[in-house]
């Protein structure tokens, strides 16, 4: 087994050499400002997206209440008095 300053150490030895030229640059906290001008920027490209995304979603939304509000309808009109007898010729 070799021994001195060839190796590390034997297998499971915590131990290393120390590392050298290992250089960190940081900058300050308060120099990155990540939310500047967030909410501005929104204001105007969160509108444009939305109205580019508007027919995908409201043309859907707009058949969807369409359909809901005529099935309400007709079933409140077909529970009725008037519904029952404008359909009681089928029950014959």
């Amino acid at each position: 087994m070799p021994t001195g300053r060839k190796w590390m150490g034997w297998w499971g030895a915590i131990g290393s050499p120390t590392q050298r030229g290992v250089v960190q640059y940081t900058i300050s906290p308060f120099q990155t400002a990540n939310m500047r001008g967030a909410v501005q920027t929104y204001l105007f490209y969160g509108y444009k997206r939305l109205m580019q995304q508007a027919p995908y979603w409201v043309l859907p939304f707009a058949a969807g209440y369409g359909i809901y509000t005529w099935g309400k309808k007709t079933n409140a009109y077909n529970n009725s008095k008037a519904g029952h007898l404008a359909h009681a010729h089928d029950e014959e």
